[in-house]
Order: C-alpha cells, then structure tokens, then sequence
C-alpha cells in the first residue's frame, strides 16, 4: 500500500486572498514504512512575501524568483503523487492551496477523499489535546531540533513519523518495506540456543515421592 505525505509552505493563509505556494515537499511510504523517496519543490510564487510569512519559513521572495512557477514543477509533482492517499496535517488547508493552483493551470482538483488528515487522526485519538505537529512530535518524543524554520519537506519528514504514532506506532518488523529488487523484507532475528526443559534426575525425583504422598490419586480410580 503506498501513500504519500504532503506539506506545503505558502505566502499566507488564504489562496483566495491571493496567497501562493511557494514549497512542497514529500515523502513515499509503502506498507506504512519510508521508502527513503521524496520530492521536494520550490515555487515562484509571482509577488511578494509578507514578513509574517517569511518568519515562519525563511523563503525571501528573491531566493524564490530564482525558481520555476507552479506550471513549471506540476508534472513532476504529480507524477509522484500518482493515485496515492495523501497524508496531510490540517488537510482542508493543504488542499485549498493546491487545487487553487491547479485551477489556475486548467487541471482537475485533488478530490478531498483522498486526504488522510492527521489532526483529525490526533483529535480522535486524544481529545482535548494539542494536536499541532510541534505538540505531537513532542508526545511521540520525535526530534524537533531542526525546525527553527519551517520547510516543507523537513515537515513532512516529521509528518510521516508522527502518522505512523497516530496509526498505532512504528511497524514492530514482521514484514517492513518492500526492498529494491521487489521482495519483502524480513526483520533480522538473533540465534539463540533452545531452552533445556527436561527435568534433572533430582527433580524427577521430587517427582516421583510428590506422587507416592498423594491420597487416592485420579489416575488410580
């Protein structure tokens, strides 16, 4: 089974205030397992980039000028896409800004039934909860040191790990990820020695004096 997480880095909150994506980034799981696959993008978003914005990634509008509009990285990306569930924090958000700029390229949307939405997943399975992506990697104890910014696959990557948590944690090794040559991999087990379970010749002893003390025994009846 594969599926793909998503995230995205934008100018704004609101694709029909005129807002952009200017990052996205991916990461391939098959069998709830990273294949070690990705995609990563940035995207000329065509105008400015709002200071509330660039504190959160670090992505000036001069640095993205130097890349292609999301005309130019839509094939790539949805080719890896493919017809895979897509896992996405905050899904509806996600969404909006990807099919407004599918929109604006002629292609169909991504259908919301397709999205797998882990804040849904972390409201469900601890209400009440934080269930922003810094708070769950925290309760699941996944390394945040590198996130003083945000970048969209670096979010993935941590997005990735913390589904497998919400889905019922990392798979233990019974059959992981399917390897490169297509079989199936195997967790490696270490050899141990068989356990002795024949009684010593005391014990057998024990044994057999245990019985002659017992009154009128069932096997006698």
């Amino acid at each position: 089974m594969r599926e793909v997480v998503l995230d995205t880095e934008t100018t704004g909150l609101n694709p029909g205030a005129g807002h952009r994506i200017v990052d996205i980034g991916c990461v391939e799981l098959v069998n709830h397992v990273a294949t070690g696959l990705t995609f990563q993008r940035y995207v000329n978003p065509e105008r400015d980039m709002p200071e509330d914005a660039f504190a959160v990634h670090g992505l000036s509008a001069e640095f993205l000028a130097g890349h292609p509009v999301f005309a130019g990285v839509i094939d790539d990306l949805l080719e890896f896409l493919g017809d895979s569930p897509l896992v996405m924090h905050n899904a509806g958000f996600d969404l909006a800004f990807l099919n407004a700029e599918l929109a604006a390229v002629d292609r169909p949307p991504l259908p919301p039934e397709r999205a797998i939405d882990t804040v849904q997943l972390a409201r469900r399975k601890f209400p009440g909860a934080q269930a922003s992506l810094d708070a769950l990697c925290r309760r699941f104890q996944i390394d945040l040191s590198d996130r003083s910014l945000h970048g969209a696959l670096k979010d993935a990557r941590l997005l990735a790990d913390v589904y497998l948590e919400l889905i019922g944690g990392r798979q233990p090794g019974l059959v992981l990820a399917t390897a490169g040559d297509g079989t199936a991999g195997t967790a490696e087990r270490p050899e141990r020695p068989p356990r002795p379970h024949a009684p010593t010749a005391e014990e057998a002893a024990a044994h057999t004096r245990f019985l002659a003390d017992l009154d009128t025994p069932v096997w006698h009846a």
